[in-house]
């Protein structure tokens, strides 16, 4: 079994405000979703530890945005190791909140996107039954419009037979030729494990590459 790239992720803090967040420097990636597309799960699975991210029964509970660090990247050609990290987006559009609480989400997330200069990449989560929503379509069109890089993670994956969830990432990929999106997609179970390799990987090419 090959090692875990992402091994060693730890809870740093959880800040309201994007100036609470770490110093902006080295490279992190973001992961978001709506609130009940299994965020905490993928980033559990992809870390490898069981109780990094807080999984419930309510979506939702992540209400600000929470950031991992991880150990440092090895980097060639004689340079220092990266400082990286990950940061868990508040989940969006589920979440039986107040109005103004749902406000600030989204006008801290859209200030983050555009403001983080230490951001490499998002990894977006979606439940793969269901069609993208529209903060998904917002986030994959920010992405694209921007140059950041985005991977899309359709979730869920063991609750349909491995020729459905075929046939659901075909249509997927079709759909983003047709709108002329460029984000790359992969099927992915986090209880089963599927997909998990092909995601870290995803993120540490994110981590590795300079931002444009």
């Amino acid at each position: 079994m090959a090692s875990n790239p992402l091994q060693g992720a730890q809870f740093v803090l959880a800040a309201h405000r994007i100036h609470q967040l770490p110093a902006d420097q080295g490279a992190e990636v973001a992961f978001a979703g709506r609130s009940n597309a299994g965020k905490s799960s993928a980033l559990n699975a992809l870390t490898g530890h069981r109780g990094l991210a807080r999984t419930s029964k309510t979506p939702g509970r992540t209400q600000q945005m929470v950031a991992f660090s991880m150990p440092s990247l090895a980097q060639g050609d004689g340079q220092p190791p990266l400082q990286v990290r990950l940061i868990d987006l508040p989940g969006y559009g589920y979440a039986k909140v107040p109005p103004e609480l749902r406000d600030h989400w989204k006008q801290e997330i859209d200030a983050y996107l555009h403001q983080r200069r230490s951001l490499r990449g998002v990894v977006l989560i979606a439940d793969i039954r269901h069609p993208l929503k529209e903060f998904d379509r917002m986030m994959l069109e920010f992405c694209f419009q921007t140059h950041l890089p985005c991977h899309l993670l359709l979730t869920k994956a063991d609750k349909l037979s491995r020729g459905q969830a075929a046939q659901a990432l075909a249509a997927m990929r079709k759909q983003f030729g047709v709108e002329g999106l460029q984000a790359s997609v992969q099927v992915f179970s986090s209880s089963e494990g599927t997909g998990v390799e092909e995601a870290r990987e995803a993120v540490v090419t994110f981590l590795r590459q300079p931002r444009e």
